[in-house]
């Protein structure tokens, strides 16, 4: 019996002592899954306030202002409503603009900029170093001193009110060149060469082999340069002269005047500008996290 009555002691304790160690391991997650979700719920905080704001009619906001009070009795579609009517087409051309840029604009960013840091990351020529410190630079360089050159170039090649005008001077993006270089540093040499011995252009080489394989990358940048293309605000004000033309970011600062704004359109109208970025991130999101980490490991 004593025998038994130990072995059962030991078993307890090992028990015991396991339990204690997994808790000691688990108590780090939990505490780091806590801290996240209070800060998610924190960052979610406006979002909810301008949807609950968005269904309020313009009187209730001047009255109340801005609350978390969900009251049925007065809350409608009324103000989406009025986005999609006559009183709203300005709104929607504003909507169309900024897709257009945005779509355009990222495209040709992610093209270029790839390109760019390919060829930085696999090729060896003269002055290579110095493009790439020249890259890095520029990064830190605020784009409120490039503002003036960079007006006067567009003012020189009459781009002033014309989409091309917002969307040239950010073709070639420098975090994007910076990022697109670190990952393609990562990828095998010795598909270019087989490549090549196979009788593979350089641009064959590119397109047909390193954009399939940077194809997380170009996931990753396509959410940053999509969503800065998105909220630009301070170039197209200083570029687009008429309302017609106007972004959304600038559309809808317009509404908020000295002499009244209409809160109606601009709450309703800024819940619906989360969507297509909503939508871009939930089909990048795998390849957003796996391209971020994928530049950081080397064949």
């Amino acid at each position: 019996m004593g025998i038994n009555d130990s072995s059962v002691k030991i078993k307890q304790e090992y028990i015991s002592s396991k339990g204690k160690l997994s808790m000691k391991k688990v108590m780090p997650n939990i505490v780091v899954f806590v801290f996240f979700v209070i800060l998610a719920i924190l960052a979610l905080f406006p979002f909810y306030y301008l949807l609950i704001g968005s269904f309020k009619p313009a009187t209730e906001l001047f009255r109340k202002g801005l609350d978390m009070k969900i009251d049925l009795n007065i809350m409608s579609f009324k103000n989406y409503a009025i986005l999609f009517s006559e009183e709203g087409s300005l709104y929607r051309q504003w909507y169309k603009n900024s897709l257009l840029m945005t779509l355009v604009g990222t495209v040709v960013t992610l093209l270029l900029s790839s390109m760019v840091g390919y060829g930085l990351a696999k090729y060896q020529f003269k002055g290579k170093n110095l493009v790439f410190m020249l890259v890095l630079l520029i990064i830190f360089v605020p784009f409120e001193i490039l503002m003036l050159p960079l007006y006067r170039l567009i003012l020189s090649f009459r781009l002033i009110n014309t989409y091309w005008g917002v969307i040239l001077p950010g073709i070639v993006s420098p975090i994007a060149v910076f990022f697109f270089r670190q990952y393609a540093d990562g990828l095998p040499k010795e598909l270019m060469d087989a490549a090549r011995i196979d009788g593979a252009t350089e641009f064959g080489i590119y397109w047909r082999i390193m954009v399939p394989l940077m194809k997380p990358a170009f996931g990753a940048m396509a959410i940053f340069v999509a969503l800065g293309n998105w909220n630009n605000f301070v170039w197209p004000l200083i570029v687009m002269r008429t309302e017609d033309m106007f972004t959304l970011p600038v559309g809808l600062m317009t509404l908020l005047t000295p002499y009244g704004s209409n809160y109606q359109i601009l709450l309703a109208g800024s819940a619906l500008a989360i969507v297509p970025i909503i939508i871009l991130f939930l089909i990048n999101q795998n390849a957003f996290i796996s391209g971020l980490t994928g530049g950081s490991i080397k064949e």
